[in-house]
């Protein structure tokens, strides 16, 4: 999602709408630069709500910043065969990668990368991105080309696609169309539509594995954003932070049953009103228990980071970062590493989970 650079004027246009996002006090900043003294294990910023059910929590790992000086960091996601990163600087117009050996960084991965945002892996170890300049869903070939999969639904072209994921039973690649790439030029291309609503109705779709035929599975969420699927790929999840443009809109993660190649059942999983404060939840990635880490933001410190919730919706954790979070992903060779894009740095931290999925 692309909203850090852009709130006061979107507030100024709707009237409003992100009124919901009431900054928290202002603590003091942990500082994370060259030098600065190592944290006292256990790490203060991973916060256990819900002791019976939140058990990712190390004792003796802290939270590292491995990277920064980004414009707005999104889209990581692990290649598990190449041991490496990849996440993408959205107004930079670059990918980067960080590899595992030595987490060494390669700041122009993809130079230019159409303002990528959102990042995965297919079943053969292709980069599948959104892009949002040229507003689709590209794959890079490994000779160099990059092959367009999508760049118009059932309703016409797109906003600008986000997010992405695949499922690699039929190798179908799912992914929303919010369009925030569409309002903004500093990611993409900003369109004069006079809308909150760039060409489209804001909707996730589906490539098929086999055709490749494109179709809207869901249309409820007022813009949806991040996606992930629970560990057996039976259900949909779907950030909506539609309150950056609909007043009316709730930060709300929804939840559909996923039947074939359709979405079933849209309810309400998780709110991301926390202590009577609520932000806006991005990238989301399941656990092999179920539970969802959502990236949050936009309210301010002791709120900003990664939220995770049980299956029934329930938070019973919370890390603490002192960026917006926008996206994360588990890597490593066990998957028990959290990677975490947020504004303008890149994070990880060890925990006591294993991702339901590499990316």
């Amino acid at each position: 999602m692309d909203l850090h650079h852009v709130m006061p004027p979107r507030r100024a246009l709707i009237g409003g709408a992100l009124s919901t996002l009431v900054a928290l006090p202002v603590l003091a900043q942990r500082d994370y630069g060259p030098g600065a003294p190592p944290a006292r294990y256990p790490d203060p910023d991973v916060l256990v709500h819900d002791p019976k059910r939140f058990r990712a929590k190390l004792g003796n790992a802290a939270i590292r910043r491995l990277h920064t000086g980004m414009g707005w960091a999104e889209g990581p996601a692990w290649h598990a065969n190449g041991r490496f990163l990849v996440w993408s600087d959205i107004p930079n117009n670059v990918c980067l990668r960080m590899t595992a050996e030595d987490e060494h960084v390669s700041p122009r991965f993809r130079s230019p990368s159409g303002f990528t945002n959102g990042n995965t892996f297919d079943r053969e170890g292709r980069q599948v991105s959104c892009r949002h300049l040229q507003r689709d869903v590209a794959r890079h070939e490994p000779d160099g080309r990059v092959t367009v999969l999508a760049a118009k639904g059932p309703d016409g072209e797109f906003n600008a696609p986000n997010d992405v994921v695949v499922h690699p039973e039929d190798g179908s690649i799912w992914f929303t169309d919010p369009g925030y790439g569409a309002l903004v030029e500093y990611e993409g291309h900003r369109y004069d539509t006079g809308s909150p609503r760039p060409f489209i109705k804001e909707a996730v779709y589906r490539i098929d594995g086999q055709s490749g035929e494109v179709t809207k599975v869901a249309d409820q969420p007022f813009k949806p954003n991040g996606l992930c699927f629970s560990p057996d790929y039976r259900m949909l999840y779907v950030a909506d932070t539609g309150s950056s443009h609909y007043p009316e809109a709730r930060n709300i993660i929804w939840a559909y049953d996923v039947e074939g190649g359709a979405l079933r059942n849209p309810r309400s999983f998780a709110d991301m009103t926390l202590d009577g404060k609520s932000g806006l939840a991005d990238g989301i990635r399941c656990d092999t228990e179920g539970n969802v880490w959502s990236s949050a933001g936009w309210v301010g410190e002791g709120y900003d980071g990664v939220h995770v919730f049980a299956p029934d919706g329930a938070r019973i954790g919370q890390i603490r970062l002192p960026e917006i979070c926008s996206n994360v992903c588990f890597g490593g060779t066990r998957r028990n590493l959290l990677f975490m894009t947020a504004s303008q740095s890149l994070y990880v931290v060890p925990v006591e989970a294993r991702g339901a999925h590499f990316c």
